[in-house]
């Protein structure tokens, strides 16, 4: 089994701000801002709120294209990995899905990403609290790299212009027809459930919990306190220097997913943590 630690949602530059960790421990990892079709204000938390509301509560403003802008309803973002079944209306069929494309998806397929391998997916994110009323940002948490959510592979779908996707899909922004014509474009599709716990879903989020935080405590959010497991096995975009005397692990800051080559120490650790986790 290969594990690929796959770095999704909003950062310094995409965004501007970090993910929120709600103050009931839901993670909602904000997809970056783009040009597709899926606005923030369509996207639910709950049956009241939106993704629109929770950052307007939180900044007000998105960076992107290297400038802040006013968030407004028609901002438009990329929802992907579409993991969180709730948040927007769903056909019959649908499953948790994730698209890659060009250098990325060539990067997973020389590393062999294969059907039964998992993503876990990691953002930068923060804590938040109510106060008087209104939903802020803790003031002394630092953001920090956190396990947000997880996708075992069922099928990788080479999508193109030739390539039918069935409907439940179609709105998925690697779907589209600008995403269609590029050479290397696929979506990764979710088992039902997992090869080693029919118990549980295939792709899912994960409530907060310090078992799923990577950033070293007191560290910047890309010197991650890896097991020395992973001292074993070879990742992609890495070397023995990234082992720092320090230590920590210091990740690169180019690259979106860094693919790990389980043994079977790797592979314990991440069923082990995905089956502890709560959902």
């Amino acid at each position: 089994m290969k594990i690929i630690l796959s770095r999704k949602g909003f950062d310094t530059a995409n965004g501007g701000f970090p993910s929120p960790i709600l103050p009931n421990g839901s993670m909602v990892s904000l997809p970056i801002p783009s040009l597709d079709d899926i606005h923030y204000s369509d996207l639910k938390i709950g049956k009241d709120e939106t993704y629109f509301d929770l950052m307007l509560s939180l900044k007000g403003e998105i960076k992107y294209g290297k400038k802040w802008h006013d968030l407004r309803k028609n901002t438009t973002c990329h929802l992907d990995p579409d993991i969180y079944r709730a948040v927007f209306p769903r056909m019959k069929g649908w499953k948790p899905i994730f698209g890659q494309i060009n250098a990325a998806q060539t990067h997973l397929e020389n590393e062999g990403v294969k059907e039964g391998d998992i993503f876990l997916f990691f953002g930068t994110f923060r804590h938040t609290e109510y106060q008087d009323g209104h939903l802020r940002f803790v003031r002394n948490d630092t953001p920090k790299h956190i396990i947000f959510g997880y996708l075992q592979i069922e099928e990788i779908m080479k999508v193109n212009k030739k390539q039918k996707c069935p409907a439940w899909m179609e709105s998925h922004p690697h779907a589209c027809k600008r995403r269609r014509e590029a050479k290397n474009n696929a979506i990764y599709i979710s088992r039902d459930s997992l090869t080693w716990n029919s118990k549980l879903k295939g792709a899912g989020t994960l409530l907060f919990d310090e078992n799923l935080v990577l950033t070293k405590d007191g560290f910047s959010k890309s010197r991650w306190e890896l097991s020395d497991i992973f001292r074993q096995v070879p990742i992609s975009c890495h070397s023995d220097k990234n082992w720092k005397p320090e230590g920590y692990f210091q990740t690169n800051g180019i690259g979106q997913e860094f693919v790990v080559h389980a043994d079977k120490q790797v592979e314990k650790w991440v069923k082990d943590l995905i089956n502890k986790s709560k959902f």
